[in-house]
């Protein structure tokens, strides 16, 4: 099964800061079937909040799922988001192999 051009794939990211949080919303993402997999990656980041540069180990999220699931994915992980601004963004998956995107549709069925 190939990519559905109407539901295609997509990585969504965001960070938080602990491994705790991350493994905390990655497990609760999948339970809820609204990603197929969630890799946790530590990150070094620098930025500018509320005019003070911070730099600060943060743990980024990739989140893989489809387009029809994301609004649903989008409301959940702001619930459950420890950051008062969260970065949730997503990426096209322009190419997958075609057994991998079967698999992710089949896990998240039940919002594709």
């Amino acid at each position: 099964m190939a990519q559905d051009s109407n539901n295609p794939l997509l990585l969504v990211i965001t960070t938080v800061s602990s491994e705790e949080d991350a493994r905390r919303i990655a497990s609760h993402l999948v339970e809820q079937r609204l990603v197929a997999c969630a890799q946790i990656s530590p990150v070094e980041s620098i930025y500018r909040w509320k005019d003070v540069l911070q730099q600060e180990t943060e743990w980024r999220l990739v989140l893989k799922t489809t387009d029809a699931a994301y609004n649903a994915l989008e409301a959940e992980l702001i619930k459950v988001h420890p950051y008062e601004l969260q970065a949730i963004y997503s990426v096209p998956v322009a190419h997958a192999l075609d057994a991998y995107a079967e698999w992710v549709y089949k896990e998240t069925q039940s919002h594709s």
